[in-house]
């Protein structure tokens, strides 16, 4: 959703970063890309001449005390001022001092409070250890109290549903019943799921303001639509007035909008953000954490939320069991199908790649990664023998074609899965070895110290004896043939002909085209 707004403010650091020092000249011109950007992004005017006037006070001050880096602090003044309109450090939900602590959603029709409704939950549940009940007190919206039992039979939590809906039953009685019956069967949580318009009217918001009354929710959580654009001021307003909210929740933040209701809503308001859903599965759901949503913003990645996707998704016995193999060059591809599957648990494999740092510079190829690709390299694998899995030295030419027959891919496609698996098998063993990721200077056969490991080369004419080349035309021909008869005399080596004799390992070129054909 931030893509366009983090490559504008990305972009006008660059003029920055290539001066020594700064002026105010270049201060100013820096803000105006940031307020064309915030402003282009549908942020809410106010916000973005509060945003852009603190940025401007605090780098000029930067520049008078003459820091050590003025564009780097000018990047960081920007970076505090997004976690600060985001809505500074992250809260927690308020529970009650005594279950069952009552959540209520409120929001327009449209916005996806049933939805979340299943998500917030789920994430309850299993985060926080607690028994969830939902309460279906939407009883306009059409099949909205199915919907509801379906997202909580998904979710694994009960709900709470005696009214079938579809303009049938009273909404606040529906509320009050459903709190009752928490109570009674010692629920810890309650998330009472309330009717939205098209449009903000008084009907809804008194039915609202009812509900609220009747249940005293311990948090009223506003759900809004990411994507509406300058509309989101008003209708946050209109709710803060008229029903009142103590959190927020962003929805569909995953789309292709301006994102500028994220940027908006806390400084219109004053209320923090406390969750995000990130796209239409359940587990597409986390917690809003303001600077981590700055750094993805000004392209700096968000490592931290990615550490605790992993630690989520990954067994640690079989995370360490898989470290040893890798150590130990004994990881075969039923490792790397068991790995990549852990890495599919983690959600889209586009989204984390875009939480890495630096990833801005790679956006059109990120957008064209294609996710089933990873379905291809699954297909490719499960059409091995076990076997193959276990050694793919064995994979000759009428074994890579059955597999690309058996998976519904190309010779060529399964070529290309064993080459990168080799070279991240070396890599593996190379970083298990305390060197790190390997750039290029350290991939074998490659860099100075690879060269230094070589043997020395031959001076050029040595013949393989203590003595060159003769001058003697007559006698350099005899040499010529005495050493063309000691190679074919030689041993052949592997499938690739390479010679075993250890002073020569060039490959035997008519062995490598056989393999290859």
């Amino acid at each position: 959703m931030f893509d366009s707004l983090s490559d504008r403010i990305t972009g006008s650091f660059k003029q920055l970063r290539g001066k020594g020092r700064l002026s105010e000249a270049d201060v100013d011109a820096s803000i105006r890309e940031i307020r064309r950007a915030l402003l282009e992004a549908d942020v809410a005017l106010p916000v973005v001449r509060q945003f852009t006037a603190s940025v401007r006070e605090k780098a000029v001050s930067a520049i008078a005390s003459q820091a050590l880096n003025p564009a780097q602090q000018v990047i960081k003044i920007v970076n505090d001022e997004l976690i600060e309109i985001l809505g500074g450090e992250s809260r927690e939900l308020n529970f009650a001092s005594s279950p069952p602590t009552i959540i209520m959603l409120a929001g327009l029709q449209g916005a996806g409070k049933t939805t979340l409704a299943g998500k917030l939950g789920k994430w309850l549940k299993e985060e926080k250890g607690n028994k969830v009940l939902l309460v279906a007190s939407d009883l306009q919206r059409p099949n909205a109290v199915n919907q509801l039992q379906i997202v909580g039979e998904r979710a694994g939590v009960d709900v709470f549903a005696p009214e079938p809906g579809n303009g049938v039953g009273d909404p606040v009685q529906v509320a009050r019943d459903g709190l009752a019956h928490a109570k009674a069967f010692f629920y810890n949580v309650v998330i009472v799921d309330t009717a939205g318009r098209l449009g903000i009217d008084e009907e809804m918001m008194e039915q609202a303001r009812n509900i609220r009354d009747a249940v005293r929710p311990d948090e009223t959580l506003f759900v809004l639509d990411a994507m509406i654009g300058q509309d989101a001021v008003q209708t946050s307003i209109a709710f803060r007035d008229g029903v009142g909210f103590t959190g927020v929740v962003l929805s569909k933040l995953d789309g292709d909008a301006r994102g500028g209701a994220a940027l908006s809503v806390r400084g219109v308001t004053g209320v923090p953000v406390l969750f995000a859903s990130t796209g239409e599965k359940l587990e597409d759901f986390e917690r809003f954490h303001a600077d981590r949503m700055a750094s993805r913003i000004l392209d700096m990645g968000d490592v931290l939320t990615l550490i605790e996707q992993a630690q989520k998704a990954y067994d640690e016995e079989e995370a360490e069991e898989l470290a040893e193999k890798m150590a130990g060059g004994t990881f075969t591809l039923d490792d790397f199908l068991a790995q990549l599957q852990q890495v599919r648990k983690m959600g889209s494999m586009k989204k984390m790649l875009g939480m890495m740092p630096g990833m801005g510079q790679f956006r059109e190829q990120l957008e064209n990664f294609d996710e089933r690709e990873v379905d291809r390299v699954e297909a490719m694998i499960r059409s091995m023998t076990p076997q193959e899995r276990r050694d793919p030295k064995i994979l000759n030419g009428s074994r890579r074609l059955r597999i690309a027959n058996g998976s519904g891919t190309t010779v060529q496609e399964v070529n290309g899965l064993m080459d990168r698996f080799e070279k991240a098998k070396i890599m593996m063993q190379q970083m298990s070895r305390g060197g790190g990721a390997p750039g290029m200077g350290s991939l074998p056969g490659m860099g100075k110290r690879a060269k230094a490991r070589q043997q020395p080369a031959k001076k050029k004419g040595n013949s393989g004896s203590k003595k060159g080349r003769s001058g003697n035309p007559a006698k350099r021909a005899q040499q010529e043939r005495e050493a063309a008869q000691k190679k074919a005399n030689q041993p052949k080596g592997s499938a690739f002909g390479v010679s075993q004799n250890n002073n020569d390992d060039t490959p035997d070129l008519n062995e490598l085209a056989k393999f290859l054909r």
